[in-house]
């Protein structure tokens, strides 16, 4: 078999994997669509790899307010690979301690909103603190994960745990250890990844379910949408509309951040 028909064949597998766990991208789904409805937001988190399904849930043709994106930029703008903005220092800054608590210090988190936290290996502690800080604030987390790569790696945290040990519900990409997908003749490592289809296989099924949701509630979403599917007049009219519910969203995040300010430093 060819490369590329292995590759092909393993795609195929974590699409059943993840057609496996359609309970579970249900109940994902009727969590955010309820934050969604209390006019809160579902914060989404990924480090490194792990921004692409951050951004595959929102802004993207296909997706729809709801949804905040947390993408630290010194996490995972990484594509210069060497020098300054490198691989190098996002790796090492996505296992510093304490960083994912001055992230989430910029918002006013509350127990409507819930959260999703993607992480292949679920070992990093950026994003293992991240998800510990939502759950201490009440807010429910869902994460992505390899499981397989997960069982098989150790986590960077001191005391062992990883980021499935703070996670109200766990989806598995189906990815394999390593995730690389591909052995090469006369090459002894695999080529080929597959975390990122199995993730955005999950990240695309819960926002369907999600849409539905909020239609049947009579609040349908307001759809990114191509002018070729709906018009260029009815395309600019939706993107400014949910740029705007997007805004207003994203405002009430920022409302009462910190502590109350003192009322006599206001009225000098």
């Amino acid at each position: 078999m060819r490369p590329s028909e292995i590759y092909l064949t393993k795609v195929r597998e974590i699409v059943n994997a993840v057609a496996a766990q359609q309970p579970a991208i249900d109940t994902a789904a009727e969590w955010f669509a309820r934050t969604i409805l209390d006019g809160r937001m579902v914060h989404v988190f990924g480090s490194g790899h792990s921004r692409i399904m951050v951004e595959e849930m929102w802004p993207r043709y296909g997706s729809f307010p709801g949804f905040n994106p947390i993408v630290e930029l010194s996490l995972s703008f990484h594509n210069l690979v060497v020098g300054a903005n490198g691989q190098r220092q996002a790796m090492f800054l996505e296992n510093v301690s304490g960083l994912a608590e001055r992230i989430l210090r910029n918002y006013a988190l509350s127990a409507a909103d819930t959260a999703l936290v993607i992480s292949s290996s679920g070992c990093n502690i950026v994003p293992t603190e991240i998800a510990e800080e939502f759950r201490r604030r009440g807010v429910k987390v869902v994460t992505i994960v390899s499981q397989r790569h997960l069982e098989a790696s150790a986590s960077k945290r001191a005391d062992g745990r990883k980021l499935t040990d703070f996670a109200d519900l766990i989806l598995d990409t189906g990815a394999p250890v390593g995730d690389a997908m591909v052995p090469i003749e006369g090459l002894d490592t695999p080529v080929a990844p597959g975390s990122t289809i199995g993730g955005c296989l999950l990240v695309n099924t819960i926002k369907a379910e999600v849409a539905a949701r909020l239609t049947a509630a009579g609040q349908p979403p307001k759809v990114l949408s191509a002018a070729a599917v709906v018009g260029a007049g009815r395309a600019t009219a939706l993107f400014e509309a949910a740029y705007d519910e997007h805004a207003h969203r994203l405002a009430r995040l920022y409302e009462n951040v910190g502590p109350a300010p003192d009322s006599n430093s206001q009225s000098r």
